[in-house]
């Protein structure tokens, strides 16, 4: 009797360690230069831990939906904590001023053309997604820094009026080519031509 007892007690920690890693949320590197002044989306007043618990908290109540490819998820944000969360995207219009620079994200990346807006007012942030990628993704490039299950990579706010934030052109062609920085995806020729209408509509100010 005793004995099954401690096994049944075995079993049930085992579960729950499972259930517990199954939705547990570790802080990528990569997501911490969203900060103020970085021309990303950023949060006015949740640490990186916070959002990562979250982003955690909100996986077990099934409010995610798949990404771009398998092990990429997009977490929606709760809409009492959406109002924390800075959109820094505005409309384009024929006064719209550009500023367009060559960079790199990381030191081992090939560099690319980034463009910025240098005026317009930020569109109100209606919802935020966290862009969470599977523990075995990030392994593929040595990329994981945890133990985590997942790790919070990036997040975007999502203007009022739209459904969703389409990747930019650049990045889906650092993960297509599967370039340094980048990671393996293929993208339909539909995916590709809305990811362009959109950015031609729309910019990050600097």
């Amino acid at each position: 009797m005793i004995l099954n007892i401690i096994y049944f007690c075995l079993i049930l920690t085992n579960n729950l360690r499972r259930f517990v890693l199954k939705f547990s949320v570790g802080v990528n590197t990569f997501v911490k230069r969203q900060v103020k002044g970085s021309g990303k989306t950023f949060c006015k007043d949740l640490s990186f831990e916070e959002i990562a618990k979250h982003a955690s908290h909100q996986l077990t109540k099934g409010a995610f939906r798949k990404g771009y490819r398998k092990g990429v998820l997009l977490v929606r944000v709760s809409k009492t904590l959406t109002k924390s969360f800075v959109c820094p995207i505005i409309k384009i219009n024929d006064k719209t001023k550009f500023e367009a620079k060559v960079t790199k994200r990381r030191i081992d990346e090939e560099s690319y053309i980034q463009l910025k807006a240098l005026n317009g007012n930020p569109i109100k942030t209606d919802n935020v997604d966290l862009i969470l990628y599977h523990h075995d993704i990030l392994k593929e490039t040595n990329e994981n820094e945890t133990s985590a299950e997942w790790e919070l990579i990036s997040f975007h706010a999502i203007p009022i009026g739209l459904d969703d934030l389409p990747m930019g052109p650049v990045t889906m062609m650092r993960n297509q080519l599967e370039l340094s920085g980048g990671t393996k995806g293929n993208y339909t020729s539909y995916e590709w031509a809305k990811s362009v209408d959109f950015w031609q509509k729309y910019c990050f100010l600097k």
